[in-house]
């Protein structure tokens, strides 16, 4: 097995688990603090991410990069140098952003929000800049050695401690008001990265070829070069994310200055915009992992490749990425939107989000895209062309949120058609940039197939879901119903010969056997 296709199932183990924890602890937090609570706690989250995309600087994706072709030639002191000056980089700004949170809390609550209650909840989650600096950069130098299981073992470490804390934290602090549990789930957040932190520490230790803290100044003295190698990468994907960022912060500002013209009051907008970012976008983003383990492991393939000049495995690389989220993201469209309104009440108890999901489902096929294309922007350098791409996406979301809530005839909905509209501009322009970039070869009947296969599924689905009336537990319908779309999704995807034999027997385990059975029923 290639360590490409090895750190892509490492990976995808991890975050299928770390994408289920992180569900527990999203019913967990909707479970005790409700819409309105976890509409404050959405609100602080954007903050702390662009906060954390500032300190990071997009340098591990850089690390990633530059580890791998370093790996390659064998030059373990040019890694020893890329790391020392990406620590000494984010520690030195996290130092400066950390208390800055801290002063500006008050401010950002009181003038910038809405709802003076979000200054806990961005109090809580400051501590954790440092703590995510440090790892991250941990995690860019595993990914760049395309060792994928030290990164993946961490994220599901942090799940882990954080749903072990949060139920206990947030139902001690609540009766003190929701802003105290909002709090409290940020503090149970922080208090999982830093034991994530420990875990990636311990795994350097252990598997590095050479002492980091020996003569750490004086590498970082000799590092300027190493330094601007660094930034020519990192500074067009930190760019790319500080504008993801930006928009982020201001999306719940916009939102909420935008639902105020519409008439909505301060407690219905906090409830609405925590249905929308707490309820349906985290359930619509779950197949996400699946396109975040591709394009973690893209980076220092597609680097090591392109460093040898090798087109024929860029192509081969990226097609089969996208045909694999094409794939896993047709099913988790079909059986998203097709239980919409069961997997609100049986996760959240409510169907508050029910038709966020309608409405954004059919679109975020686009959004599974856009990982694996953007990974591939920056492995060729073509980061500053994703930052561009990024920029305009996001102005254009941010101005259709605000023509749109601010109208009480779209209200909330326009915020969720304004998300909607950002991610697949972002995706269109990411793949008109990579067409320029690599020979492509557009397979436009496998993709009709595979949009018939999904059409066809739909409507077998809601057939199915109508069929299990009968079952009156509401857990057991929804699970039986999934199992069926997922079963009948899979089987149209073998007819229509989608995926092949070789292909299927590539799957860890169960793929050899697991081919030879169903292509052997397909013969019979």
């Amino acid at each position: 097995m290639s360590k490409f296709l090895k750190g892509t199932v490492i990976l995808l183990i991890a975050g299928l688990v770390t994408r289920i924890l992180g569900f527990i602890n999203r019913i967990v937090v909707a479970r005790f603090i409700g819409e309105e609570g976890v509409g404050l706690y959405m609100m602080a989250v954007p903050t702390f991410i662009l906060v954390v995309t500032i300190t990071q600087m997009g340098l591990p994706v850089a690390i990633s990069k530059h580890v791998a072709e370093a790996e390659a030639k064998g030059d373990f002191a040019k890694i020893k140098k890329i790391l020392v000056v990406s620590l000494a980089t984010t520690i030195s700004l996290s130092l400066i952003f950390t208390p800055a949170l801290f002063l500006l809390a008050p401010h950002l609550s009181q003038t910038l929000f809405t709802d003076q209650r979000t200054l806990l909840p961005l109090l809580a989650i400051a501590p954790v800049v440092p703590i995510i600096a440090v790892s991250s950069v941990l995690r860019g130098y595993f990914q760049g050695r395309q060792n994928m299981k030290p990164a993946a073992i961490s994220q599901v470490i942090e799940q882990v401690v954080r749903i072990t804390l949060i139920a206990v934290m947030t139902k001690t602090f609540l009766p003190y008001g929701i802003e105290y549990a909002a709090a409290a789930a940020m503090a149970s957040s922080v208090i999982g990265e830093l034991v994530s932190l420990l875990y990636l520490m311990t795994a350097f230790k252990i598997k590095k070829k050479f002492r980091l803290r020996k003569d750490f100044f004086q590498f970082v003295q000799s590092g300027k070069s190493t330094f601007g190698e660094l930034m020519s990468i990192s500074l067009p994907t930190m760019g790319s994310r500080m504008i993801g960022s930006i928009s982020w912060f201001f999306e719940p500002i916009v939102v909420a200055h935008s639902l105020a013209l519409a008439g909505v009051a301060v407690g219905a907008a906090t409830k609405q915009y925590g249905a929308l970012t707490g309820f349906a976008l985290p359930l619509l983003m779950l197949p996400s992992f699946i396109t975040f383990s591709l394009s973690t492991s893209l980076v220092p393939a597609i680097s090591e490749a392109n460093s040898q000049k090798n087109y024929r495995v860029i192509e081969h690389l990226l097609q089969q990425s996208l045909r694999f989220s094409l794939l896993t993201g047709g099913l988790a469209v079909i059986v998203l939107y097709v239980l919409a309104e069961p997997l609100m009440l049986v996760m959240y108890g409510t169907d508050s989000g029910t038709g966020f999901i309608k409405l954004m489902a059919p679109f975020f096929i686009f959004y599974y895209f856009q990982g694996p294309l953007q990974a591939t922007l920056q492995a060729l350098d073509l980061a500053r062309a994703a930052m561009i791409n990024s920029l305009v996406g996001n102005a254009a979301k941010t101005a259709v949120i605000f023509m749109l809530a601010s109208q009480p005839a779209f209200g909330i909905n326009g915020a969720a058609l304004g998300l909607t509209m950002g991610f697949v501009l972002v995706t269109i322009l990411h793949f008109a940039t990579v067409l320029k970039a690599v020979s492509f070869t557009f397979h436009l009947l496998e993709y009709a197939k595979t949009f018939l296969v999904m059409g066809l599924s739909g409507w077998i689905g809601f057939q199915i879901w109508d069929s299990l009336s009968t079952i009156s537990v509401l857990h057991i319908r929804v699970l039986a119903a999934a199992v069926l779309i997922s079963i009948t999704y899979c089987l149209l995807v073998l007819l229509a010969g989608l995926v092949k034999k070789e292909e299927l027997a590539r799957i860890p385990v169960v793929g050899r056997p697991l081919s030879v059975l169903a292509f052997t029923w397909f013969k019979n």
